[in-house]
């Protein structure tokens, strides 16, 4: 052990050789003597997560937030019953769905929700529901009563997405037992 210490401290207060005027000769002569490795294959690349189509959703969500500050439907007020029917589809349809012919699987309520918060919601509560196959729901935006000159937003916001979704039937503000125009019963198309 003092041989070791004292080999330390001579090699410590011994003057440092001159450097080598080649930096690769001054490389190996730190690293001393070496062993080459074998040959190895590099390593498997791990498997890549599939691309998540980021843009496709900005555009999207870009699109829906300028038919919010342009609409193009009519403007919706407070006390009004709105109603869609998909082209192409029977006007019994919608009929029926009025007259609660359909029984209502699932429901949100979007009060107290921002406006970018409450689309989010509804995007995710349609797609949920298809994939559980509960096709009559119900979505509860309110009548806008505390809603300034601009109208009911949520409701406005509620109709206007629900028009633009393919797989979205028909759709009509629910009875007075269900929320009256408060609230908008929901049909969509089986997967």
């Amino acid at each position: 052990m003092r041989s070791r210490l004292r080999a330390a401290r001579e090699a410590v207060n011994r003057a440092p050789e001159p450097p080598a005027e080649d930096d690769a000769q001054l490389f190996r002569d730190a690293i001393g003597r070496v062993r080459p490795l074998k040959d190895s294959t590099p390593p498997p690349s791990a498997e890549r997560p599939a691309p998540e189509p980021l843009q496709a959703r900005l555009d999207e969500a870009r699109v829906v937030d300028e038919l919010l500050t342009h609409p193009i439907d009519a403007m919706v007020e407070g006390g009004d019953e709105i109603a869609y029917l998909k082209p192409g589809q029977q006007h019994r349809l919608l009929q029926r769905l009025r007259r609660g012919q359909f029984s209502v699987r699932a429901e949100i309520d979007l009060h107290d929700m921002t406006s970018a918060v409450a689309r989010e919601a509804i995007r995710q509560f349609l797609d949920e529901c298809r994939r559980k196959d509960e096709l009559c729901v119900r979505i509860v935006h309110g009548k806008g009563l505390r809603s300034k000159a601009q109208g009911p937003v949520l409701k406005q916001l509620t109709d206007t997405l629900l028009r633009r979704r393919a797989d979205v039937l028909a759709f009509t503000s629910a009875r007075p037992v269900q929320g009256g125009t408060g609230a908008v019963i929901v049909l969509l198309q089986g997967r």
